[in-house]
């Protein structure tokens, strides 16, 4: 039946405006407190709160922001581990239309200096265990926003951050955004260049991702989730939201470990967790005081660099239940699961884990996920061998790069997010990564730039040519290792580089491994980088 200009269904049933409401996570947290004012909602350590306390708390955060001159796409930049007020922040500072912009806590002050002043900060929340990272990069940035410090430990009613709260109103008549397209975070991916992108999302796409979060893992009500995912990572992988759409409970874990990971367990009832591969080896590899009975069934999602196959069997076998998702801050986290079918449950073990390990299909909020050829734009043969780029099209998908034009343009060219990782597509239609374009090293969960700590390398002064490559590490997934070719009549130890790298790049990004030989180059005097990653695999190979 086609609708025509005279058709009544477009004159008897105009939009009603009163009705059509933008979708923001905000709302979540309304209904949580409207439904589960005395349900448990925050747990850190000894301090507890409901979700009628931390809906107020929100609230307060809101309107003290707004007195403080904070509103529409101001940003409002965090520095803290995951504390009851870094969760607070998903929801109050959205409220008021700002832009939440958290950043990683593992960068040196020059990477925070630099996110402070491109996203143009206009007000910093920073923990106390972060303040001198903080202090130091305020030193170095052009902007100089109002800075409050959260008291990490509890909740002092002494403490800046609680009186900041104290002068918001509890009764605070926050609205949903005009545009659900409105932008609601901004985070920095270091990607493949030395200076961070920053990933603009909207109250849309965070609204969806929550739900389908709770939706794709089958979480229940009530659920008790325990922080051992960052927040500060592309906002907890929308998990912020997740809890208030489910009423479940954040359990804070500041300091990640395994005696802190069984403990919540015991204590708490921890019941889900998100987590990349590295804190997946803690659990394995956990020492026997450290570990406790486990009393009930509990989920852990897991993504970053893809979980060896070993790593998942053992999981299970501990009595883990593993979702593997894939994605990346651009969109929002997880956007493709490897879902899993009931005729694989007889599969040994080995198998199981083998199919675990792909990267699946798209989330149902996001439209299409496809390896494509980069060139052609056409999808590679569904045979498992075909090398293609993976690309994202649908509703969680970013805005686009801050203030960078030139790269949201190539990210999005053809009409889909190039991801910039390389994978296969099977005949079943679930992806496995098989490679990442562009050098990106992925240790601990977190994206190194290969390009970056090269530049760093060849600042030394014995240093002739350097190149950079993940080398596979059984605790952090991969780490740094470095090639160098030395100046002729120069001695340098491996120690000497990498402490050199330590004074110019955050830990996490050094190199773990130097060696000194020549480059493979081809012809034309390019690096060729795949014979240099064969060489780190082989490193591990006669090791083991």
């Amino acid at each position: 039946m086609s609708v025509t200009a005279d058709s009544p269904y477009l004159h008897d049933l105009d939009r009603n405006d009163a009705n059509f409401v933008p979708l923001t996570p905000s709302s979540l947290i309304k209904r949580a407190a409207r439904i589960f004012p005395d349900y448990p909602s925050v747990i850190h350590g000894d301090v507890k709160f409901t979700w009628g306390q931390t809906y107020t708390r929100c609230r307060r955060l809101a309107s003290a922001l707004t007195k403080r001159g904070i509103g529409l796409n101001d940003s409002v930049s965090v520095i803290a581990s995951n504390i009851p007020a870094m969760y607070e922040c998903h929801f109050g500072v959205p409220m008021i239309g700002a832009v939440l912009n958290t950043i990683n806590i593992r960068l040196d002050a020059a990477a925070v200096a630099f996110i402070l002043d491109h996203a143009e900060a206009k007000f910093l929340l920073v923990s106390g265990d972060f303040l001198e990272l903080a202090r130091q990069s305020l030193a170095l940035s052009k902007v100089q926003p109002p800075m409050i410090v959260i008291d990490e430990e509890g909740c002092d009613p002494n403490s800046a951050y609680e009186r900041f709260l104290a002068e918001g109103d509890p009764e605070f008549e926050w609205k949903p955004p005009a545009d659900e397209w409105q932008a609601i975070s901004l985070s920095y991916t270091s990607g493949t260049t030395g200076n961070p992108k920053g990933v603009v999302t909207h109250h849309r796409g965070a609204y969806l991702n929550a739900l389908c979060n709770a939706l794709q893992w089958d979480m229940g009500p009530h659920p008790r989730y325990l922080w051992t995912l960052p927040m500060f990572h592309c906002n907890g992988w929308c998990f912020p939201w997740t809890l208030a759409a489910v009423a479940g409970v954040s359990i804070c874990l500041r300091r990640v470990s395994a005696k802190g990971i069984y403990d919540a367990i015991a204590d708490h009832g921890a019941n889900h967790l998100c987590a990349a591969p590295t804190v997946l080896t803690f659990i394995i590899n956990a020492k026997k005081d450290e570990v406790r009975d486990k009393p009930h069934l509990v989920k852990v999602m897991t993504a970053g660099a893809a979980p060896p196959a070993a790593i998942i069997a053992a999981m299970t076998e501990k009595g883990f239940a593993i979702e593997h998702v894939y994605g990346l801050t651009e969109v929002y986290g997880p956007a493709a699961s490897c879902v899993w079918k009931d005729e694989w449950n007889d599969l040994p073990l080995t198998e199981r884990a083998r199919l675990k390990a792909r990267q699946g299909v798209p989330y149902p909020v996001e439209e299409d996920v496809q390896v494509l050829d980069p060139n052609t734009m056409e999808a590679v043969p569904w045979d498992g061998e075909t090398m293609g780029e993976i690309m994202f099209r649908g509703n969680v998908v970013m805005k686009g790069y801050f203030k960078n034009p030139a790269a949201t343009k190539e990210a999005f060219a053809g009409g889909w997010f190039h991801s910039g990782d390389l994978g296969v597509m099977h005949p079943d239609g679930y992806i496995q990564l098989k490679d990442r374009s562009k050098d990106i090293i992925i240790s601990g969960g977190e994206n190194i730039s290969s390009v970056e700590v090269e530049e760093v390398l060849y600042r030394h002064p014995a240093v002739l040519e350097a190149a950079v490559v993940s080398r596979p590490d059984e605790k952090w997934g991969e780490t740094p290792c470095a090639f160098v070719t030395v100046r002729d009549g120069v001695t340098v130890t491996e120690q000497d580089i990498i402490a050199f790298c330590h004074e110019h790049l955050a830990k996490f990004k050094c190199p773990r491994t130097v060696v000194f030989t020549s480059l493979p180059k081809t012809s034309t005097g390019k690096i060729q980088k795949f014979q240099l990653r064969k060489a780190a695999e082989e490193m591990n190979q006669r090791k083991g």
